[in-house]
């Protein structure tokens, strides 16, 4: 159960709602749990995450700004840095604040999904491996 609501933290804290995933993975670590599986789990969870958040900026930029769920100025801002340091920007996106809108952006402006996969995987796998290491 512990690895499911790892999975569910992961997940949640790589959309775009304002959540961490890293102080459930170190309990998991300090009760014992399988740090190879949580590495996994987290690393999984988050990645789907970024995928939900690319495909909401592939296919519901207009209708997230229309109903207020996303503000346009966080959008606009998202773009310049997308647009000043290009894709690798994307090995950002494992930052609290600006990862999430940068892996929405990446859908909105139709980066090519397999990139955009490899290095959301390689972000999000290097900020978990870190604080496996540093526990």
């Amino acid at each position: 159960m512990s690895y499911l609501i790892l999975f569910i933290s992961a997940f949640a804290s790589a959309t775009l709602l304002p959540l961490g995933s890293e102080a459930l993975l170190i309990y998991n670590i300090k009760e014992g749990l399988n740090i190879y599986i949580l590495l996994f789990v987290a690393t999984f969870g988050n990645v789907l995450g970024s995928v939900f958040n690319y495909y909401l900026g592939l296919k519901g930029e207009e209708y997230l700004i229309e109903k207020k769920l996303v503000k346009q100025k966080y959008i606009d801002s998202s773009k310049k840095y997308f647009d000043k340091f290009g894709s690798i920007s994307i090995l950002f996106a494992w930052l609290p604040i600006i990862g999430d809108p940068i892996t929405f952006i990446a859908g909105v402006l139709k980066y090519n999904f397999r990139k955009f996969l490899i290095l959301v995987i390689i972000s999000k796998f290097s900020r978990y491996f870190f604080i496996v290491l540093i526990i």
